[in-house]
């Protein structure tokens, strides 16, 4: 699934390892959700949300399911 990770963590200057410990997940499933490997979980997802003050849908692009 695309998404914008990698966008939303460089325009806030943090890194892999800022963004895995304000989701409580490691630097490793940062990286392989921005490379499209990984798909999050739900609550992976709505934490995101949160964390970015986004919609979901602004962080997400399930159209490619």
């Amino acid at each position: 699934m695309k998404n914008k990770f990698k966008v939303l963590r460089a325009e806030r200057d943090w890194t892999q390892a800022d963004l895995a410990a304000a989701l409580d997940v490691t630097r490793q499933t940062i990286n392989a959700i921005e490379k499209g490997k990984f798909d999050p979980s739900l609550p992976l997802a709505f934490k995101a949300a949160k964390l970015f003050n986004m919609p979901i849908e602004e962080i997400f692009d399930g159209s490619s399911c």
